[in-house]
């Protein structure tokens, strides 16, 4: 039996080991699924943190819960290592590791480029590998794959892409905290770099998802992905922009999405926020504008987009200050609380969290910031921001004591009538506070 068919078989019928480099908020519900569709899992990360946890049974993202660890850590179809010489073990690795922006909004491939040496070291004939990040058309076969044979041992049989191994690409569509869909339920995308490495991966992720789409190459996958986001930014960002255009109209823009909504065609509705957080749609639209301009065309629509999105953390901020102004207070000098450091409602996900930009800019202008979140206790160290902060107690003493409440995420476990009973003043970047006017505090929504 050739190769090609001898994976085949083992991926269709359960029976072959699949390797995970990455075990976030992408990897682990992933091995999860994987695990369940009844194959051998083999978890790689850096972090040793990590690899103790699910020694364990203990989850490090609190959102998936503890019964997903616990299973993986009693089955002996399971193991996590930080040994990346096991990768040869794998007969199919998939590669989910972050694909960050680098200090000049550029995109940082390092982990992918990385990961796809470390495969190389120890690939062998008859693997799959595919790649879950996000990035920009043509990183699995222009930058993946080279990384992967420039990493081949010298003095090794040099394999061939596409008959001794397989390359595919699959975009991960998690969003950490939505009930409606997991992993096994939201469609699978897969392209390879030719048929035979899509029809494999498909065949994979077939057996842990309910609906795999197969398109004509990576590339497609690829474009497909930064599509998606870049939508999402661009529709956050025009109504962002109609929020700074209605808010001096005396129109609530809330109010006006909400009634937009009730049309049943046609519209989508989006909201504003105080800027974008997460690993996608913050990151995204910047690989693709990055790509456009190698082969030299202008992306203006999705450049004003990210223009917009990316100064919402200083209107809030701006917001703020005329707010404590008409209390003849400056920002200078004044106690904020800011409520929710997560990026989204219900979840412990700090990364690119908008509140931490916001917190820089207030301290910058002398204001004395604390923060509340029951999600997150402690202030992470985050790619750009690290403070000596901890999440404090509501109660009607603290809320009391701050000149401002500056509400970033709305959870569900916050105290919201407590804020309008206490709060002074409240800002609001949510619409947290409908319904909850008149009781004591002043809201301006920003």
């Amino acid at each position: 039996m050739d190769v090609f068919s001898t994976l085949k078989s083992k991926l269709s019928s359960g029976n072959a080991t699949i390797g995970i480099i990455g075990l976030g908020y992408v990897g682990l519900p992933l091995a999860h699924a994987l695990h369940e569709g009844g194959f051998r899992i083999l978890g790689f990360d850096i972090d040793p943190s990590k690899i103790e946890a699910l020694a364990v049974g203990r989850n490090y993202l609190k959102h998936l819960g503890e019964e997903m660890t616990t299973t993986l850590s009693r089955s002996d179809r399971f193991r996590a290592t930080a040994d990346f010489s096991r990768l040869s073990e794998a007969d199919a690795i998939i590669i989910c590791v972050p694909t960050p922006l680098g200090k000049h909004q550029e995109p940082d491939l390092s982990y992918v480029i990385n990961s796809g040496r470390d495969i190389g070291r120890t690939l062998r004939r008859g693997q799959l590998v595919v790649l879950e990040s996000t990035t920009y058309p043509g990183t699995t076969r222009e930058d993946l794959l080279p990384a992967m044979l420039e990493a081949q041992p010298k003095g090794a049989e040099k394999l061939v892409s596409g008959k001794d191994f397989f390359v595919a690409f699959s975009p991960e569509r998690e969003d950490p905290g939505r009930k409606s869909h997991n992993t096994k339920t939201t469609p699978k995308l897969v392209g390879g770099l030719e048929r035979e490495s899509g029809e494999l991966a498909s065949l994979m992720y077939a057996r842990a998802i309910q609906h795999v789409v197969t398109v004509s190459t990576a590339e497609v996958a690829e474009a497909a992905k930064v599509l998606e986001n870049t939508f999402r930014a661009v529709n956050i960002a025009l109504v962002n922009e109609l929020k700074m255009i209605l808010t001096p109209m005396g129109i609530d823009v809330w109010d006006v999405i909400e009634a937009a909504a009730t049309k049943p065609f046609g519209f989508m509705p989006f909201f504003p926020g105080p800027g974008l957080g997460g690993h996608c749609i913050p990151i995204d639209p910047f690989y693709l504008t990055w790509k456009a301009r190698e082969v030299g065309k202008p992306t203006r629509f999705i450049e004003l987009a990210g223009e917009i999105n990316t100064s919402m953390p200083h209107y809030v901020v701006d917001r703020l200050a005329a707010a404590l102004n008409d209390e003849s207070k400056s920002v200078k000098g004044s106690k904020v609380l800011i409520v929710g450091l997560a990026y989204k409602p219900n979840i412990d996900d700090t990364r690119e969290t908008p509140a931490a930009e916001i917190i820089e800019i207030l301290a910058g202008l002398g204001a004395d910031v604390s923060y509340h979140d029951p999600h997150v206790p402690t202030f992470p160290r985050m790619r750009k921001h690290t403070r000596d902060l901890k999440s404090i107690d509501l109660s009607k003493d603290v809320l009391t004591a701050f000149d401002a409440v500056l509400i970033v995420t709305d959870h569900a476990a916050v105290n919201w009538r407590a804020i309008a009973q206490h709060a002074k003043l409240v800002v609001d970047t949510r619409n947290a506070m409908k319904g909850l006017g008149g009781l004591g505090a002043r809201v301006v929504k920003a």
